[in-house]
């Protein structure tokens, strides 16, 4: 017996200067500001593996940075290369459909 899917973008595109429209498989569609995007980056770099701690403050990213580039990573998630020069960031898609700010999912409105 096989397991109900994860959905997975179906769709991803630039929605305006500052957000970033996903469309899932689910027919969801998620749309989020891009500076909410980059302050819930996960890396290393950012957070702490271990603990879960922040390590940067959300409040350094600058209200104005935009993806330069979006890449998908093997067949569960997304990367970016940011404005403001941070690249080392993977969205799997369960964390982008976890952080969906929409009233529908409730996503985390605070950086994880």
């Amino acid at each position: 017996m096989e397991g109900a899917r994860s959905p997975v973008p179906v769709e991803v595109r630039q929605d305006g200067p500052d957000a970033l429209r996903i469309a899932w498989s689910d027919g969801h569609e998620s749309t989020y500001p891009v500076a909410y995007l980059r302050r819930h980056c996960r890396c290393a770099a950012c957070v702490e593996e271990w603990t879960g701690k922040i390590l940067r403050d959300p409040s350094s990213i600058p209200d104005d940075v935009r993806p330069l580039e979006v890449r998908p990573v093997g067949r569960y998630a997304l990367t970016f290369s940011w404005s403001d020069g941070h690249d080392t960031g993977i969205y799997t898609f369960e964390h982008l459909r976890a952080i969906c700010p929409c009233g529908k999912c409730g996503g985390s409105k605070n950086p994880s």
